[in-house]
């Protein structure tokens, strides 16, 4: 995958966790909901962290095809 496509799929998690955010909202959550709401979350923090490990890596001359997903255990608990 190039940035671009990283970019395009961090776009689909995010539409898909704000209709999912309505969709609670409307009609309450449910165990499959707020499951599902947290794996989009996760899924998120571990393609932005891809995404600037890529941009990190080309910044430094490194090829960014090397980057790699973290855990969702390391990924989940970097400050903001």
């Amino acid at each position: 995958m190039n940035d671009d496509q990283f970019i395009t799929r961090i776009g689909e998690l995010v539409d898909e966790e704000h209709a999912l955010e309505r969709a609670i909202q409307a009609e309450g959550a449910t165990e499959e909901t707020d499951q599902r709401l947290r794996q989009l979350e996760v899924a998120l923090d571990q393609c932005w962290d891809l995404l600037r490990q890529r941009r990190a890596r080309r910044n430094t001359g490194e090829n960014p095809d090397e980057a790699n997903v973290r855990d969702p255990e390391i990924v989940e608990h970097y400050q903001q």
